[in-house]
C-alpha cells in the first residue's frame, strides 16, 4: 500500500467510518443480475463476473439449505422499449435486455427455484420501484447478503438501498464482480466504510454460524 493509500484509510479511521456491524438473524440473500448478458465478455460482461457467479453456486445451495429467503433481480425492458430511462441514454445497449431474450435470462447455475422472488428492473437498485423490500420485511430478514453484478453499479445502488429501509447489507465480496477490478475493488472498500458489512463467501457464513449459535 503506497504511503497515501495509507493517509487515506486512516483518514477514514479517524473520522470514524467503517465500524463494524452486528449481523443479526433473520438472513437473506439477494443475487443482482447474474444474467446470461452479464456472464457474457461480448455483451456486459468480463473482469471477475464468471468468477463471482462460480462462488455464488455454493452460496445459494447454503442459503436454500437453510431455508433463507432468496431473491433475484434481473434488467428487463419492454418489447416496444416504451419504458426507455435514463439508463438507457447512458447505456443504450441495455434495452436489448427483454422478457423473452437469451440475454437477460438467469445464468442456469443459479436458476430460481419455487418460492425464491425475481424482480425486474429498468434502474440500477432491485429495490428501487419493485417488491423487493415488504417482501423481505415479511419474511423478517434483517441481515441481507448480497451477491451479483455489476460492483460499482447495481450491487452498490441495491446496498445503499438495503441499508435505506432498514436492513443490515452484507456484501459477500467473492460472489460480486465487476468488468473492471479497479471500480470492484474501490465500491467494495467504500461500502465497508459507509453502508454495508463486507467479506469473502467463507467468512461470511463463518461469522454467521457463529452469531446463530450465539443466539439459539
Amino acid at each position: 500500500m503506497s504511503e497515501r493509500a495509507r493517509d487515506e484509510v486512516q483518514t477514514y479511521l479517524r473520522q470514524g467510518f467503517g465500524t463494524a456491524m452486528e449481523l443479526k438473524a433473520p438472513y437473506g440473500l439477494l443475487i443482482i443480475d447474474f444474467v446470461n448478458g452479464f456472464a457474457d465478455p461480448a455483451v456486459f460482461g468480463g473482469g471477475n463476473i464468471s468468477e463471482a457467479i462460480a462462488n455464488t453456486g455454493p452460496l445459494l445451495a447454503t442459503a436454500r439449505a437453510l431455508g433463507w429467503p432468496v431473491a433475484h433481480s434481473r434488467i428487463v425492458f419492454a418489447d416496444d422499449d416504451g419504458d426507455h430511462n435514463i439508463f438507457t441514454l447512458k447505456v443504450p445497449g441495455m434495452l436489448t435486455l427483454k422478457e423473452d431474450g437469451a440475454a437477460s435470462q438467469i445464468v442456469p447455475s443459479l436458476a430460481p427455484v419455487p418460492g425464491e422472488l425475481v424482480v425486474r428492473k429498468t434502474v440500477p437498485s432491485a429495490f428501487f420501484g419493485t417488491s423487493l423490500a415488504p417482501w423481505l420485511t415479511q419474511r423478517g430478514v434483517q441481515t441481507l447478503l448480497v451477491a451479483g453484478c455489476v460492483t460499482s453499479g447495481c450491487v452498490r445502488a441495491s446496498v445503499v438501498d438495503a441499508m435505506s429501509w432498514g436492513f443490515r447489507p452484507l456484501v459477500v465480496s467473492d460472489c460480486v464482480g465487476d468488468r473492471a477490478i479497479g471500480p470492484h475493488e474501490a465500491n467494495l472498500f467504500d461500502m465497508q466504510q459507509k453502508y454495508a458489512m463486507v467479506m469473502p463467501r467463507d467468512a461470511a457464513l463463518e461469522a454467521i454460524g457463529a452469531a446463530t449459535v450465539a443466539t439459539a
